[in-house]
């Protein structure tokens, strides 16, 4: 989608049907998921949790975070750090890098519950969109409280469709402006008519944090660094819900933007219940060698090898390569 005017390039959904055949379809796998299905997306929320706070002025990118632990509870219930090595002391922007659960919390904590649930809103995430076609997902809705807030902060308890996530990136990601995503080719008068509902240096700081999650040793999104492309982006793994109660399947979301120094699109590749494969072969871009099998069903080594395969193709024929690096 073009993070500008919300002009969608390509919208697929797998598994499909013949359309003239779709009198016999009834099981719910065939509805358009990147439009009508409803997620828990995990940690790409955790990129609103920095830009609200920024946009509120209670952190910067560098602001320290000492001493934080590997668990917390609300409500009786732990919220733990995926990865136990995390380190304690950890900076704003090192914290998104490295997915941080706990310091994601404490974050949203600063910002508040109120003033947390009003960027969202403003944003556009919380509510049914608009869009071109009828078969679109609505949020679930909840109630708010210090758990919710600590929760949602990293993604967990909050369901939003891939299409509220395009949107919420693209604003994140544009400079601040919203944009409302469309199939219908419009004219450009997105610059005299835009919106603006962040602060200006939102997004320059966020687009900085994206392409180090991707170019640096410490980001999840590694295997989506293709050359001349400046792909930015934020991984999220969620555990999929089944009858209620959260199952061992997960769900894997890259959210990407490119080029990171010029933004223009945001890619989002959504994966339901993926599995390891022990013969699948990675081919590393910025090394020799390659290495085989998935050690994780995780979107690092999911969703965003498939990002990075997806550009590589489609990047030329958008004509972004070979920009300046940022």
């Amino acid at each position: 989608m073009n993070i500008h005017n919300g002009e969608i390039l390509s919208m697929i959904s797998l598994p499909d049907f013949d359309i003239n055949k779709r009198e016999q379809i009834k099981d719910k796998r065939y509805i358009n998921r990147s439009t009508k299905g409803v997620y828990e997306l995990g940690s790409v929320f955790k990129t609103f949790t920095i830009a609200s706070a920024l946009d509120e002025g209670v952190i910067e990118t560098e602001t320290k975070f000492q001493n934080l632990e590997k668990t917390i509870f609300c409500g009786g219930k732990p919220i733990r750090e995926y990865d136990e090595k995390l380190p304690s002391n950890l900076t704003a922007e090192e914290i998104l890098i490295r997915s941080g659960n706990v310091g994601s919390v404490k974050i949203a904590q600063r910002v508040g519950l109120e003033n947390y649930r009003n960027f969202l809103k403003k944003l556009g995430i919380l509510d049914e969109l608009k869009f071109d076609i009828l078969e679109v997902g609505k949020p679930i809705q909840f109630n708010w409280g210090k758990c919710k807030l600590a929760t949602v902060s990293f993604g967990h308890g909050i369901t939003i469709t891939p299409l509220h996530l395009a949107k919420g990136y693209s604003v994140i990601s544009n400079g601040g402006y919203d944009v409302n995503p469309t199939i219908i080719k419009k004219e450009n008068n997105y610059k005299k008519n835009k919106k603006i509902i962040l602060k200006k240096d939102v997004s320059q700081k966020i687009n900085k944090i994206l392409r180090k999650i991707v170019n640096t040793k410490d980001g999840t999104a590694g295997l989506a660094d293709v050359e001349g492309f400046e792909i930015g982006g934020k991984t999220g793994t969620a555990q999929q819900v089944e009858n209620g109660v959260y199952s061992r399947k997960k769900i894997n979301t890259f959210a990407s933007i490119f080029p990171i120094s010029n933004p223009k699109y945001v890619l989002i590749v959504l994966l339901e219940a993926p599995k390891t494969s022990k013969d699948y072969i990675y081919k590393y871009r910025n090394k020799p060698g390659t290495f085989i099998g998935t050690p994780f069903n995780t979107a690092g080594w999911t969703s965003v090898e498939i990002t990075g395969r997806i550009i590589e193709k489609i990047g030329p024929i958008l004509a972004i390569k070979y920009l300046d690096p940022i």
